[in-house]
């Protein structure tokens, strides 16, 4: 019974994290499907538990910090680790497993494929699991972290508080490199259990078109990334927050490059304005000759003229 009133209090205390882990739950759920999804959250929770778990002991892989215990009875703790704080390991490494299947995942050109605003891509599991989405989602994890950990850090001036501290501070507004290290070999030793996990398990049949549904996941990543930006200007740290702006702004300029069929979408403007255009001008002038017929007959007078016998 106490550690469910210690549950619900987190939920009181940290409302955003739980509204961030219900955003992944649904983006997952819709992405990968239920059975995928529950053994995602529990291999990456478990990983980062033990990880954080070890670290505050032994310094791997982490780096040597310290959780201070402020808010011991006030929201669950499994040992040392506070809830709140291994659990949103699992909803930003989803997170940015989209964004690395955004900028990876091949295009699928089947003439069976609705076109839309979007790209289609290819969602098979040997694309989904490869390498290169291997190594990029354990660097867009860590590459978040980078300003999630420098705002967490000064938890005194906002509403998460001061709940942990590094007994050596680093280069990084304050955070070791390590660190940072720490959640790629995290966001490593899920994907290498999952990964594997997902091959075996009964192929997916995801219906089309799938770059939406992967999209839920990057704006998880980007709201999660928006938030910590928002709490990095809101406590004065303009310059901080500046540099976390400009580190991953090209990264989403890639990603809209990429993903978005700008071709169709101007095709599709030109055929929404042309009509519209039209209706415009007969409104105002309705005399006014429909400009097909107005550039026929423009076209006729040339003609006549080009033809007259000087």
């Amino acid at each position: 019974m106490e550690v469910f009133d210690l549950f619900i209090k987190t939920i009181i205390l940290r409302p955003y994290v739980f509204i961030f882990l219900a955003a992944f739950l649904f983006s997952a759920i819709q992405l990968i499907g239920w059975p995928r999804t529950w053994r995602f959250w529990l291999i990456s929770w478990a990983t980062a538990f033990a990880c954080e778990f070890s670290s505050t002991r032994t310094g791997i892989p982490f780096g040597w910090y310290f959780y201070n215990g402020s808010t011991v009875g006030h929201e669950l703790y499994f040992s040392n680790v506070p809830f709140m704080d291994s659990i949103s390991f699992s909803f930003l490494l989803f997170a940015s497993y989209c964004v690395a299947l955004g900028l990876l995942l091949p295009f699928d050109s089947s003439p069976s494929v609705e076109r839309a605003p979007l790209k289609p891509l290819q969602f098979d599991v040997e694309a989904r699991t490869s390498w290169t989405v291997f190594a990029l989602t354990a660097f867009l994890f860590a590459f978040i972290d980078m300003v999630i950990d420098p705002v967490a850090l000064r938890g005194d001036r906002w509403f998460l508080g001061k709940i942990y501290y590094y007994p050596d501070p680093g280069w990084h507004f304050g955070v070791p490199f390590e660190n940072y290290i720490g959640w790629a070999v995290v966001g490593l030793i899920s994907l290498a259990i999952y990964f594997p996990l997902d091959r075996r398990l009964p192929p997916l049949s995801p219906p089309p078109p799938i770059t939406q549904r992967m999209l839920l996941g990057v704006g998880l990543y980007y709201g999660v990334l928006a938030f910590n930006l928002g709490m990095t200007f809101w406590i004065g740290e303009s310059f901080m927050g500046m540099s976390g702006l400009l580190m991953h702004l090209p990264v989403l300029v890639i990603l809209i490059a990429r993903l978005a069929d700008f071709r169709r979408f101007d095709r599709t403007m030109t055929r929404w304005q042309s009509p519209r255009r039209i209706c415009i001008v007969q409104s105002l002038y309705p005399g006014a000759p429909h400009p097909d017929e107005a550039e026929e007959r423009h076209h006729s007078m040339s003609l006549c003229k080009s033809t007259m016998i000087p």
